[in-house]
């Protein structure tokens, strides 16, 4: 029996909402444990583990986030896009997570040095570029937005999102020093979403050229 719509949204939404947050919780609880003093998972350098973890799982649901329309239109269902608004800010939150990372627990606030990290450090200024370039679209991401903006403006600002992406690939690639397969496993995953998006978007560009044409003619 196929699941309705109404039991997506009843059953499917809170189920993907706790599957995004576990990455979270696991780390606040092993933080707890290691500001108590108890054996942990963190390691020896707990403000390292928790900053990569939170930029890893940061990357990988903002992928799912690009990864939901073409899923959509594959399996020719719209059922897919009820999670991509909850999806694409769990991206948001994991960025802003790793940012506090590294603003607090690596720099302890020192402002001038992380200043100084954004105008010296290319892989720090790739990452701030990419997170500067989201906050709009997650601030824009309601229903009320849309309305305001307009869907054409709305969408023309969400189309930012694979910009965002190549910015987070480079950012992601960049801080893993030396050959390592997850960025590039990563890089080939957007590649993909981007070809698709492009080979999709063809056809309605011919059909807006041919549609030109009869009216000419």
């Amino acid at each position: 029996m196929a699941v309705t719509t109404k039991q997506l949204r009843q059953y499917g939404k809170p189920i993907v909402f706790i599957a995004l947050l576990l990455p979270a919780l696991w780390l606040a609880h092993e933080w707890y444990y290691a500001y108590q003093g108890l054996p942990n998972a963190l390691g020896w350098n707990p403000q390292e583990t928790s900053h990569r973890l939170t930029g890893d799982w940061a990357i990988r649901i903002f992928l799912l986030s690009l990864a939901v329309t073409p899923l959509s239109k594959i399996l020719k269902s719209p059922k897919p896009i009820l999670f991509r608004r909850m999806i694409g800010l769990y991206a948001f939150f994991y960025v802003a997570l790793h940012l506090v990372g590294y603003v607090w627990l690596d720099k302890f606030f020192a402002w001038p040095e992380i200043f100084a990290d954004i105008k010296d450090r290319i892989f720090i200024t790739v990452g701030f570029a990419a997170f500067a370039l989201l906050i709009p679209l997650a601030v824009t991401s309601t229903n009320g937005w849309i309305r305001r903006l307009g869907a054409k403006n709305w969408q023309r600002l969400h189309k930012s999102v694979y910009a965002i992406g190549v910015l987070a690939v480079i950012h992601f690639v960049m801080m893993r020093k030396g050959f390592q397969p997850e960025p590039l496993i990563y890089g080939a995953i957007l590649a993909a979403l981007l070809l698709f998006r492009l080979v999709k978007l063809k056809p309605k560009r011919r059909a807006k050229s041919t549609s030109g044409s009869l009216n000419r003619a």
